[in-house]
């Protein structure tokens, strides 16, 4: 039976990580598919690109609640139904591949960002707190979005072993900042080519 609630967990999670708030936001608030212009993804920063703020704070935070909330829910129950670190690890990775490769939006998801910060928060705040610190840092210094992703992408597994040792659940959060790393090869390209647009910079007419 255990093994029965483990295996419903991280589906549940996987189809909740598999609503895109940048499409269902923008579909509800008669704006553009985001997957139609600009970078093409389906997250926030491309949906703020259509020029309304409020459906990208909405997209930003759909997408970080969906994150924190498969990984709380699973830990909240974890004594009720005998779930034990494996299934938190296995419902934070289904909850973050959901989102990066959605099952209702035909496997075209977002790079992960936000999904990933809920995850985080969701397994510890105080990982919560040092991954975003390090994005702010980053952010506020170089002026690039991207960077600052990748950057807390690589710190977030070296804080988890820090505080709490090595285990199965930081294997869980290397393999979603291994991702979302990948999810960024064309940011990595921009930065190294010096086209990679700065936060808050105007884009060229």
């Amino acid at each position: 039976m255990e093994a029965i609630g483990s295996l419903v967990a991280v589906a549940l999670s996987y189809l909740l990580g598999s609503v895109s708030f940048a499409v269902v936001v923008s579909k509800g608030m008669g704006l553009a598919d985001p997957r139609s212009y600009g970078s093409r993804n389906p997250g926030a920063t491309n949906v703020l690109r259509s020029g309304n703020r409020l459906a990208a704070v909405l997209t930003l935070l759909g997408d970080a609640l969906k994150g924190w909330l498969a990984v709380f829910l699973v830990g909240r129950y974890a004594g009720r139904f005998g779930f034990e670190d494996a299934t938190i690890a296995m419902a934070a990775m289904a909850v973050f591949t959901g989102h990066v490769f959605p099952v209702f939006h035909r496997f075209a998801g977002g790079k992960g960002v936000a999904t990933a910060a809920g995850v985080l928060v969701a397994i510890n705040p105080w990982l919560g707190l040092a991954t975003l610190g390090t994005w702010l840092i980053v952010a506020f210094f170089f002026r690039y979005s991207s960077l600052a992703a990748l950057a807390s992408a690589v710190f977030a597994p070296l804080y988890y072993v820090f505080l709490f040792g090595p285990g199965v659940i930081a294997l869980a959060v290397l393999y979603m900042s291994a991702l979302l790393v990948w999810r960024h090869q064309a940011n990595i390209a921009n930065l190294m080519a010096g086209r990679e647009r700065r936060i808050g910079a105007r884009k060229a007419r």
